[in-house]
């Protein structure tokens, strides 16, 4: 494992840009969250689905926020998850949402809006900067 101080300066700034993506997207999902409740206490309909996704975002935002501060400090599986992590959530939280009947309008419009932050961390971790520091092992 590499240390920080190794990893290249592009490396290091493509990292932090990712790691203020994650943050804005632990803060969005946490809006979305508050929205949710504020629906659902002025009696409107909102499922379980919902309420399930609503709570669980935040906490994946906090723990992929700590797997990019790993990802800063030189780790390549912590980098691997992260690039990983920003391809599959995209493509799964947006895809989901596009399932009729399983939650409002509204609310895929929330989820793909928290989604934002992610797909930048999908390119952020595929540019070149972060490919030179973490090539590809074999």
């Amino acid at each position: 494992m590499t240390t920080k101080t190794n990893l290249q300066p592009g490396a290091l700034r493509a990292l932090a840009s990712a790691r203020r993506s994650i943050t804005l997207y632990g803060a969005l999902t946490a809006t979305a969250l508050g929205a949710v409740a504020v629906v659902a206490a002025t009696g409107h309909t909102v499922n379980t689905f919902m309420w399930v996704r609503a709570i669980l975002l935040p906490v994946i935002a906090y723990v992929l926020h700590r797997i990019t501060a790993s990802a800063e400090a030189g780790s390549r599986r912590a980098f691997d998850r992260v690039s990983t992590l920003a391809v599959i959530m995209p493509i799964a939280i947006i895809g989901v949402d596009l399932i009729p009947g399983v939650c409002p309008p509204w609310y895929a419009v929330a989820q793909t809006l928290c989604m934002l932050p992610v797909i930048r961390v999908a390119f952020l971790t595929r540019g070149t900067a972060l490919k030179t520091a973490f090539p590809k092992a074999g």
